[in-house]
């Protein structure tokens, strides 16, 4: 599926693009979710880059994931799905800076994506570019991790509890049901991190690259904080999986 962003006064307006047809030059932020080929091709011929694909987004050396190519920035990350859902998972996205278009290459549903096109189609910046979309979606995905780490804790802190502070009232607890109980908390903790990490080497790379794109001063000072608390929740993240351990 192929939909372009494009701003309208102080929105930004989504429009799908239908098979055949061709994207809005005035776009600024494109979104490819599990594109066909004839998707990639359009996008390729409007942003003049090439459009990574599945395979090589799923690369896992650093130096693959990170490069620059034909003045495009590519970056690619792993970012969380389906959280709260019994069966929480992992997926490569590739972000992709391009003449301040941000075009972005996805097979499945991270939530910031969401929130994001949410947030912008309600208010956005009249001289809205793609670096700030950018730069909008990766905060998202630093606070949707925060809030998977704090709900982590808070029932981590539940299990602890049954198990040292029993309730005399309460029948005690299946050790069996707190054993998958702290296996699918850790399995999610490590997902978790693995995709801070991830998110952590972009920022660096973006924090490089920002002055060669001559971004403003407060939007490298946003970069600066990002990394703080991307650094910040990767230690947190350390802490749960050795509270679990020791659980």
């Amino acid at each position: 599926m192929l939909s372009v962003y494009v701003p309208r006064g102080t929105s930004l307006e989504r429009i799908p693009v239908e098979p055949g047809q061709s994207p809005s030059p005035a776009a600024v932020w494109i979104d490819l979710v599990s594109p066909t080929l004839q998707e990639d091709k359009v996008v390729e011929a409007l942003l003049g880059i090439a459009v990574p694909t599945r395979e090589e987004m799923q690369e896992i050396e650093v130096s693959s994931r990170l490069y620059i190519e034909n003045g495009a920035r590519y970056m690619t990350a792993t970012l969380m799905c389906q959280s709260d859902t019994a069966t929480p998972k992992t997926t490569p996205v590739t972000f992709i800076l391009s003449s301040h278009r941000l075009c972005t290459v996805r097979y499945d549903e991270p939530r910031p994506f969401a929130i994001v096109e949410h947030k912008l189609a309600r208010a956005c910046s009249p001289k809205v570019t793609g670096e700030m979309v950018l730069m909008d979606l990766l905060d998202a995905v630093i606070d949707r991790a925060a809030d998977i780490q704090e709900r982590i804790g808070a029932e981590v802190d539940q299990v602890s509890h049954s198990i040292f502070e029993p309730d005399d009232e309460v029948a005690p607890p299946s050790y069996n049901d707190v054993l998958k109980a702290l296996g699918r908390k850790g399995d999610l903790t490590s997902k978790v991190r693995e995709s801070q990490v991830s998110v952590g080497r972009l920022l660096s790379f973006l924090a490089n690259e920002a002055e060669g794109m001559k971004w403003a001063k407060d939007a490298r000072l946003q970069l600066q904080s990002m990394q703080r608390d991307v650094t910040s929740l990767s230690d947190h993240a350390t802490y749960l999986a050795n509270k679990i351990t020791f659980l």
